[in-house]
């Protein structure tokens, strides 16, 4: 019987390997935002808002991640990113929980900035302790990291569809999903682990952007970026408005695209070794910019979907493609390089929803779509500077 209960604790142990423990703050980062992004129409039907009203909201949601980014990093520097990682975790569903609890449109704004910092601070951490575990290991692992953030937001996104398919009461819908979510990925996320300590010096003056060639990397990045916010806030509401689609149809539309990215990040790798990274970031960018031009210029529901997962397809292989060519950067240390790209990218998701929002209000929402077509344009002339040094 003690042999038998030993065996079970060492196999437990293994299943809370650190790719598994990471990877599962990746899917619960992933579902959370998906979650919120699925029930973006339902929000905004009960706060009455205009295509420009949400879009300034977004923005403050924007405010909060950006404002939360450099302290998290130091927090993560000085107190260990796998602790910040859980504890903000933590703090992430309480944020979505206060969206949907959220009775007036200020108080709407506030539980977005709380969401939005939490979110900001959690990427910020996770992609530092993935940075750690990629370390020891020796070995490539980040593409396999954000495949899992994308499973989680299409997981999120499909949670929505059934939710709203039953007419589940948002707040029910997010305080249950988010809650079961954050239980089964923070148990998979409780494992030993001591950072290596991180030289003052470079932590007291990061690289907050990207300075010579790694501009242009970074705009590459933020190209990227603006495409997956806008689907991931947009993608719902474009359905509904262009196509006619009911809310549980238009929740769908997310979920495609997560899909799409996930099974394009999986075979990621194969694919920049097969081909290169230049030809590879031309691929994603005329992927991604067919794929808006589709669900633009068609207008019917199906094609809305083709053209989401063309997008999905293409945006996946971006943010890889400039993390490693970061990482390859003969100026900078590997570390300093990512997180000054990294900075231009997740801006890029975070400035994508209120430029699409506003630009729908001056003209309409699909216009607003061809940005991403004319942007995903810019990843293709730009590929070059992909090429790893």
């Amino acid at each position: 019987m003690t042999e038998t209960r030993s065996d079970y604790l060492r196999q437990t142990f293994r299943l809370r390997s650190p790719w598994r423990a990471v990877s599962s703050m990746f899917m619960l980062n992933g579902a959370l935002f998906g979650i919120w992004a699925s029930r973006i129409p339902a929000v905004s039907e009960f706060h009455g808002l205009s295509p420009g009203g949400l879009g300034l909201l977004l923005l403050l949601m924007a405010a909060g991640a950006i404002l939360s980014f450099p302290l998290a990093g130091r927090a993560a520097d000085r107190i260990g990113a796998a602790h910040v990682t859980r504890r903000v975790a933590l703090a992430y569903v309480l944020g979505l929980v206060l969206l949907a609890l959220a009775p007036t449109l200020p108080l709407l704004a506030a539980a977005l900035f709380v969401f939005g910092a939490a979110h900001g601070s959690m990427d910020v951490a996770m992609n530092a302790w993935a940075s750690e575990v990629e370390a020891r290991a020796a070995r490539p692992m980040m593409s396999s990291f954000h495949a899992m953030f994308s499973l989680g937001a299409g997981l999120g996104a499909l949670s929505g569809y059934g939710a709203a398919s039953i007419g589940a009461d948002i707040t029910l819908h997010f305080l249950v999903v988010g809650s079961v979510s954050a239980l089964l990925t923070l148990y998979m996320a409780q494992i030993p682990w001591v950072a290596n300590p991180a030289p003052m010096g470079g932590a007291a003056k990061p690289s907050l952007l990207p300075r010579g060639p790694l501009l242009a990397v970074g705009f590459v990045a933020f190209c990227g970026a603006v495409g997956e916010g806008a689907m991931a806030d947009w993608s719902a509401i474009f359905l509904v408005l262009t196509t006619g689609a009911t809310e549980a149809d238009a929740a769908l539309g997310f979920a495609v695209f997560s899909v799409a990215m996930v099974a394009m990040r999986l075979v990621g790798d194969l694919v920049v070794t097969r081909i290169g990274a230049v030809a590879a970031g031309r691929l994603a960018g005329a992927s991604a910019s067919l794929g808006a031009l589709i669900a633009v210029g068609w207008g019917s529901y199906g094609a809305a979907m083709a053209g989401f997962a063309l997008m999905g397809i293409g945006y996946a292989l971006v943010m890889p493609l400039a993390f490693s060519r970061a990482a390859s950067d003969p100026d900078l240390p590997a570390g300093a390089a990512i997180a000054s790209v990294a900075t231009f990218g997740y801006g890029g998701i975070l400035i994508g929803p209120p430029m699409i929002g506003i630009t729908a209000e001056l003209i309409s929402l699909p216009a607003a779509f061809l940005i991403l077509a004319a942007l995903a344009v810019f990843i293709v002339m730009f590929s070059h500077v992909l090429r790893r040094s």
